[in-house]
C-alpha cells in the first residue's frame, strides 16, 4: 500500500481512485499505555510529512453506506509519503495550509483544522480506539491523519501533487490502464 514520493502507480491496482491530501505521522514510541491524550500522542511522533491517500471503492459509483465502507476495508487503496520530515516542534499540524492539483489544476484546498479541528485529534482518537481493540499503535507505524480538504477523482495518466505548508510536497503519477 505504501509508495514513495514521485512514484508511478498502476491504475490496474485501483478501481475508482480518489486522492486526498493528509498529514502523515510516523511514530517513534508505542501508544499502548497511559491517558493517550493529545500531549502523549504528540510526544510519540518522530516526524510528520505530507501524504496522499488514494482511496478506492469496490462499490459502483461510490454509492456507499457506512456498512459498505466497513465491508470495503474503509475504502482503502494506497498512500504516498513525501520526503520532507518535520518534528512537531517545527510545524503545528493544525496550522498547515494545503493545496492539491491534478495535472497542474487546483482541485482541492484546505487546512489542518479541517481534520477534526486538528490532525493531532485524529491521531489521539485512533490511538484510543486501537488500544480498545487490543491493537495499540506501535513505534515505526505510519498514521494518516485524514483529509485536509475534499477528495478528487483520479484518471489514468494523471499526476497528483499536494503542497502542505511546513511539510513540503508529495506527488504521484498514475499510469494508464493497458487496453485488452
Amino acid at each position: 500500500m505504501a509508495y514513495v514520493d514521485g512514484a508511478c502507480i498502476s491504475m490496474d491496482e485501483l478501481l475508482q481512485p480518489k486522492a486526498e491530501a493528509e498529514v502523515a505521522f510516523v511514530l517513534d514510541r508505542d501508544l499502548a499505555t497511559g491517558n493517550l491524550d493529545v500531549d502523549q500522542c504528540r510526544a510519540a511522533v518522530a516526524y510528520a510529512t505530507a501524504a496522499l491517500e488514494i482511496v478506492d471503492s469496490r462499490i459502483a459509483e461510490w454509492d456507499i453506506t457506512f456498512a459498505d465502507t466497513v465491508a470495503d476495508n474503509a475504502s482503502s487503496g494506497v498512500y504516498v509519503l513525501g520526503t520532507t520530515r518535520r518534528t512537531l516542534e517545527e510545524v503545528a499540524p493544525v496550522e498547515v495550509q494545503m493545496t492539491m492539483t491534478i495535472d497542474g489544476e487546483l482541485v482541492s484546498a484546505g487546512d489542518g483544522a479541517a481534520c477534526l479541528g486538528d490532525p493531532l485529534h485524529a491521531l489521539t482518537w485512533l490511538a484510543r480506539r486501537a488500544r480498545e481493540f487490543g491493537e495499540p499503535l506501535r513505534a515505526g507505524q505510519v498514521i494518516l491523519s485524514g483529509a485536509l480538504g475534499p477528495m478528487c477523482a483520479i484518471n489514468p495518466g494523471s499526476t497528483v501533487t499536494a503542497e502542505i505548508s511546513g511539510l513540503g510536497s508529495v506527488t504521484a503519477h498514475f499510469s494508464t490502464k493497458p487496453t485488452i
